[in-house]
């Protein structure tokens, strides 16, 4: 019944926002569990390269990401787990860091409220791309092998409401 209500509720969303804003949905191949990679659904936020106006608000709000609702409907994803990349980075993970791929990727992760504002850190560095594979993605492997050892019930519950305060805060 849940899952029929979110569907419900991500199809009328997605509707209206189209309806209204003339929002799209944004795919995209992301890598999933045991290196799989599948198709992420996200609302689009950008019109020729830029962010629009109301793609500001729905990424700051992560309503943008309402759609993977149908992702984890289609057993693609979990609530929680670490937050699905592009080729090229969980995929290529060597040894023990690999664990990682034994996740379901989530709609969110603790890597994922740390590195919530990642577009600004990004943005003020002399090398965003070199940052990224060197501090940010090793940190969040990090971060997610940490939740795979001590993954339960109680650790995702604290998760998911440290996301809800982060959206409303």
């Amino acid at each position: 019944m849940f899952y029929l209500i979110t569907v419900l509720f991500c199809l009328i969303t997605i509707g209206l926002c189209y309806l209204i804003y003339h929002i799209k949905i944004f795919t995209q191949v992301r890598i999933g569990q045991y290196g799989k990679p599948f198709t992420i659904y996200k609302l689009q936020t950008m019109l020729e390269g830029e962010v629009t106006p109301l793609g500001k608000i729905l990424r700051k709000t992560k309503l943008d990401e309402l759609p993977q609702l149908y992702n984890i409907w289609k057993g693609d994803m979990a609530i929680v787990g670490p937050r699905p990349d592009v080729p090229g980075y969980y995929d290529q993970l060597k040894g023990s860091d690999r664990r990682v791929l034994l996740l379901k990727p989530g709609l969110t992760s603790s890597a994922a409220l740390k590195y919530r504002n990642e577009e600004q850190i990004l943005a003020q560095q002399e090398n965003p791309q070199k940052y990224n594979d060197e501090v940010l993605f090793p940190d969040k492997v990090k971060m997610n092998l940490e939740y795979y050892d001590n993954k339960s019930l109680k650790l995702d519950t604290i998760i998911v409401l440290r996301t809800i305060l982060a959206i409303f805060k």
